[in-house]
This record gives structure tokens, sequence and C-alpha cells, in this order.
């Protein structure tokens, strides 16, 4: 009975020492995944930057009519006005892009903020008698691993001997 309540001790012990340590390296985690995705936001935003000169620059009527040098046609202001829309939807698309990165790059700016807020709450909360004890815990983890493990193979020895022997009292 003893046996089974110090195994189940020790297993309550590990767990929660490893549940303390996850919600620690989380936090943090959580903090530097949404850098990475604050990165690539910046990035996508910096290519829709680029793409929007480059319409900006093609809209103007010499560039629409430069790219349209080489088209024949009868109805050459038509040919122009075409361009110029479809320019426009595409910069109208492009600053739509623009408005949506802006708006997650702020909401992630935010969330960063309230990561790195918790993180830090985290890391500067004073432990208190049982958080020290699973942190000491947690040190020597595989010291408790080994020692159980060491433990179940004794027990396990001992009850084979003490089968055996019990065994060869009832062979007459």
């Amino acid at each position: 009975m003893k046996l089974k309540f110090g195994l189940a001790l020790v297993f309550v012990l590990l767990f929660s020492v490893h549940s303390y340590a996850q919600e620690q390296e989380s936090a943090a985690e959580s903090a530097e995944r949404l850098k990475m995705q604050l990165l690539e936001v910046q990035a996508r935003e910096s290519d829709l930057r680029a793409r929007l000169q480059e319409l900006d620059e093609s809209i103007k009527p010499e560039n629409i009519e430069r790219s349209l040098a080489g088209v024949g046609s009868t109805r050459p202001e038509e040919l122009r006005e075409a361009r110029r829309r479809q320019l426009s939807i595409q910069r109208d698309g492009v600053v739509a892009q623009l408005q949506t990165l802006e708006t997650s790059r702020t909401r992630l700016e935010t969330a960063i903020a309230n990561a790195e807020a918790l993180a830090y709450q985290q890391s500067a909360r004073p432990p208190d008698k049982q958080q020290s004890m699973l942190a000491a815990g947690s040190r020597y983890q595989w010291m408790i691993f080994g020692g159980g493990g060491l433990a179940v193979l004794a027990l396990g020895g001992g009850g084979a001997l003490l089968y055996r022997r019990n065994r060869r009292k009832m062979i007459p």
C-alpha cells in the first residue's frame, strides 16, 4: 500500500513539474511565434508597398501611352482608358490588402506586447514553496526517473526471488 502511494506521489509530482515548465515556456514561445508572424506581415507589407509604387508609376498618362505604343488601334483613347481602369483596379486591390495588413500588424503588435508582459510576469513571480519544490524536482527529474526505475527493478527482482523461494518450499 505504501509503495503504491509513493509511486502515485512521484507521478503526480513529475506531472505537475512538467505542466509548470510548459506554462512558463508557453508565454515566451507565444511571444516568439507572434514576432515571427509580425516579421512575415512586415515583409508582405513592404512587397505590397513596392507593388503600389510600380502601379502609381504605371498609371501616369505618359507611361500608359508608352505601354500601348506598339498596339495599333482605330480608337487609342479607349485602349488607354481600359488600361488606366485595369491599373486602377489593381491599385485599389493592393491598397485594400495594405489596409488589411496594417490592421493585422497592429493586432500582432498588441498581442506581442501582451505575451511579453505575461512572460515577464511569469518569470518575475516569486516562487512559493510548492513551485520551488517543483522547480527543484524538474532539475533532478532524471534522478527521480532513474531512482524510480531502480526501485521497480528491485521490487520486481525481490518479488521473483520470493516467488521462487515459496515455490520451492511447496514442492516436496
